[in-house]
């Protein structure tokens, strides 16, 4: 299961503030693609853009705006501020608020920033395996459903197929009853090969299962020794 790049929208006036930000970046196969935006365009967010946010709060009145925006998007997001008033950091919904600190500006935020990505990652996953094991667990109780029908109809039709055997040996019938009779049994037939492929289908189905079966406790074996 592949899952998209992840992208990190940089909200921010301040060219050093991206740059510092994405050089400090932890370097690795999941480093993700980094968007950057005026943070006076704030209202404009789409949440379906990105996967975190980390934005440069640079007065009290942008922080309470790039709050609300950020809040409205629903996604993570990192807020940095210089507000000396206050805890130097705190939770607001999706929202990591930290006060800017030049002992860990800019690598805590990258930090931070990198283990939310890879949290959001496994949560998706997570999800996806939800989805297909569902999936798969409907069609197997089709599955089964059909293999239970299959051996049903096939009784009728074996009925059928007999009963029209029956009326081609019975002597006197009309011509226009035997074409009918014909055609029924033809029919039946037909019917019976494409359940007889129905049941095929079952038994291999079956050896791919035990097959599987082997596989997963050779692996646990090995993984235990």
């Amino acid at each position: 299961m592949r899952l998209h790049r992840s992208t990190v929208l940089i909200l921010s006036s301040d060219p050093a503030f991206s740059r510092e930000l994405t050089e400090s970046w932890p370097k690795g196969a999941d480093t993700p693609e980094f968007v950057l935006l005026e943070e006076d365009l704030c209202s404009e967010l789409q949440r379906d853009t990105y996967d975190l946010a980390v934005a440069d709060s640079a007065s009290p009145e942008k922080r309470i705006s790039l709050r609300q925006a950020l809040a409205a998007a629903g996604k993570p997001a990192i807020m940095i501020h210089s507000d000396p008033v206050g805890d130097s950091h705190s939770i607001h919904g999706p929202i990591l608020e930290l006060r800017r600190d030049l002992a860990w500006w800019p690598a805590m935020p990258a930090l931070l920033g990198r283990e939310i990505l890879r949290r959001a990652q496994a949560e998706s996953r997570a999800s996806e395996s939800d989805r297909l094991r569902t999936a798969v667990e409907a069609e197997a109780t089709l599955g089964r459903y059909m293999a239970e029908m299959c051996h049903t109809v096939n009784n009728a039709l074996t009925s059928v197929l007999g009963n029209a055997e029956l009326l081609l040996l019975e002597p006197g019938l009309p011509a226009q009853v035997l074409a009918q009779a014909d055609t029924i049994r033809n029919m039946a037939l037909r019917l019976n090969e494409v359940f007889h492929r129905f049941s095929s289908i079952e038994k291999e189905l079956s050896v791919v299962a035990r097959e599987s079966g082997k596989r997963i406790n050779h692996s646990h074996a090995a993984s235990a020794s």
